[in-house]
């Protein structure tokens, strides 16, 4: 089975700044889009952001546009997001996926653990 194992979150002041890590052991990463979804207390999963599997294409929710930044390194299976300029509505479980590249949730087979990320002064 696909492991996504997260690291990189943690509290974090507003305006300040985090990097997410997702490290695959999945033999097919290098063919796979991946993303970045988040769920609040409350809330449902959302997506954040998505990277194809060649970096070519990515894609922002509107909430993080020029704040967050995905990128990925085939070569050590591993996707980031570096998340700038953070908000206190930014806190939420950050979850890593793996799958075809979409804004669906369905559209990702595989799924990290989730990492907490909370913004607050």
């Amino acid at each position: 089975q696909v492991q996504l194992v997260e690291s990189g979150g943690g509290l974090v002041q507003p305006g300040g700044s985090l990097r997410l890590s997702c490290a695959s052991s999945g033999r097919t990463f290098s063919t796979e889009a991946m993303g970045w979804f988040r769920q609040a207390p409350g809330k449902e999963r959302e997506f954040v952001s998505g990277i194809s599997w060649d970096s070519v294409s990515t894609y922002y929710a509107d909430s993080v546009k020029g704040r967050f930044t995905i990128s990925r390194d085939n070569a050590k299976k591993t996707v980031y997001l570096q998340m700038n300029s953070l908000k206190p509505e930014d806190t939420a479980v950050y979850y890593c996926a793996a799958g075809r590249f979409s804004t669906n949730p369905r559209s990702f087979s595989s799924w990290g653990q989730g990492t907490q990320v909370t913004v607050s002064s």
